[in-house]
């Protein structure tokens, strides 16, 4: 245990003596205003990312609402559809009533396709939607990385030329 131990500080201390013998570079002019120019441009980027993902995010938020609101609609005139369908066999005559729940069961089953359908369309376009708007996002970021490169490149540039 004390030999680990020892070993450990030494490691240590080998560590922090090498860690303090950096060389820093010369600070140019040049050098501080390259890197003030990258600080702001940076800033800029980032700023514009963030308006972006703001943007695709209200985006998406919009089409899961539209894509709820029209299924809660769908749903709607299901049940009215239902509901029809029921009346219509209650007050159907007893030797027609076989006929009326036919009638009913078909009615019902074409209401809730299309029900489905509509329900189905608005979910596709609401996840279409948050697609794109998750590929905005991710093009916004990488344009911020890409400034980022630009950016500490020319700070590089500007330090060789000394």
């Amino acid at each position: 245990m004390n030999k680990l131990l020892a070993t450990l500080i030494a490691g240590f201390v080998a560590t922090t003596a090498y860690a303090q013998t950096t060389v820093t570079p010369a600070n140019t002019e040049a050098v501080v205003k390259a890197e003030a120019k990258a600080e702001a441009d940076i800033a800029k980027a980032e700023a514009k990312e963030a308006k972006a993902a703001a943007k695709a995010d209200e985006k998406a938020t919009k089409a899961v609402a539209d894509a709820q609101e029209k299924k809660a609609k769908a749903h709607a005139k299901a049940v009215k559809a239902h509901a029809d369908a029921a009346e219509k066999v209650t007050k159907a005559d007893p030797e027609d009533r076989a006929k009326a729940i036919a009638k009913a069961e078909e009615k019902v089953s074409e209401a809730n396709l299309k029900a489905e359908k509509k329900m189905i369309k608005a979910d596709e376009k609401s996840l279409k939607t948050q697609v794109d708007a998750a590929a905005d996002k991710a093009t916004a970021a990488a344009k911020t990385e890409q400034v980022r490169a630009e950016a500490m490149a020319d700070v590089h540039e500007a330090a060789a030329k000394k």
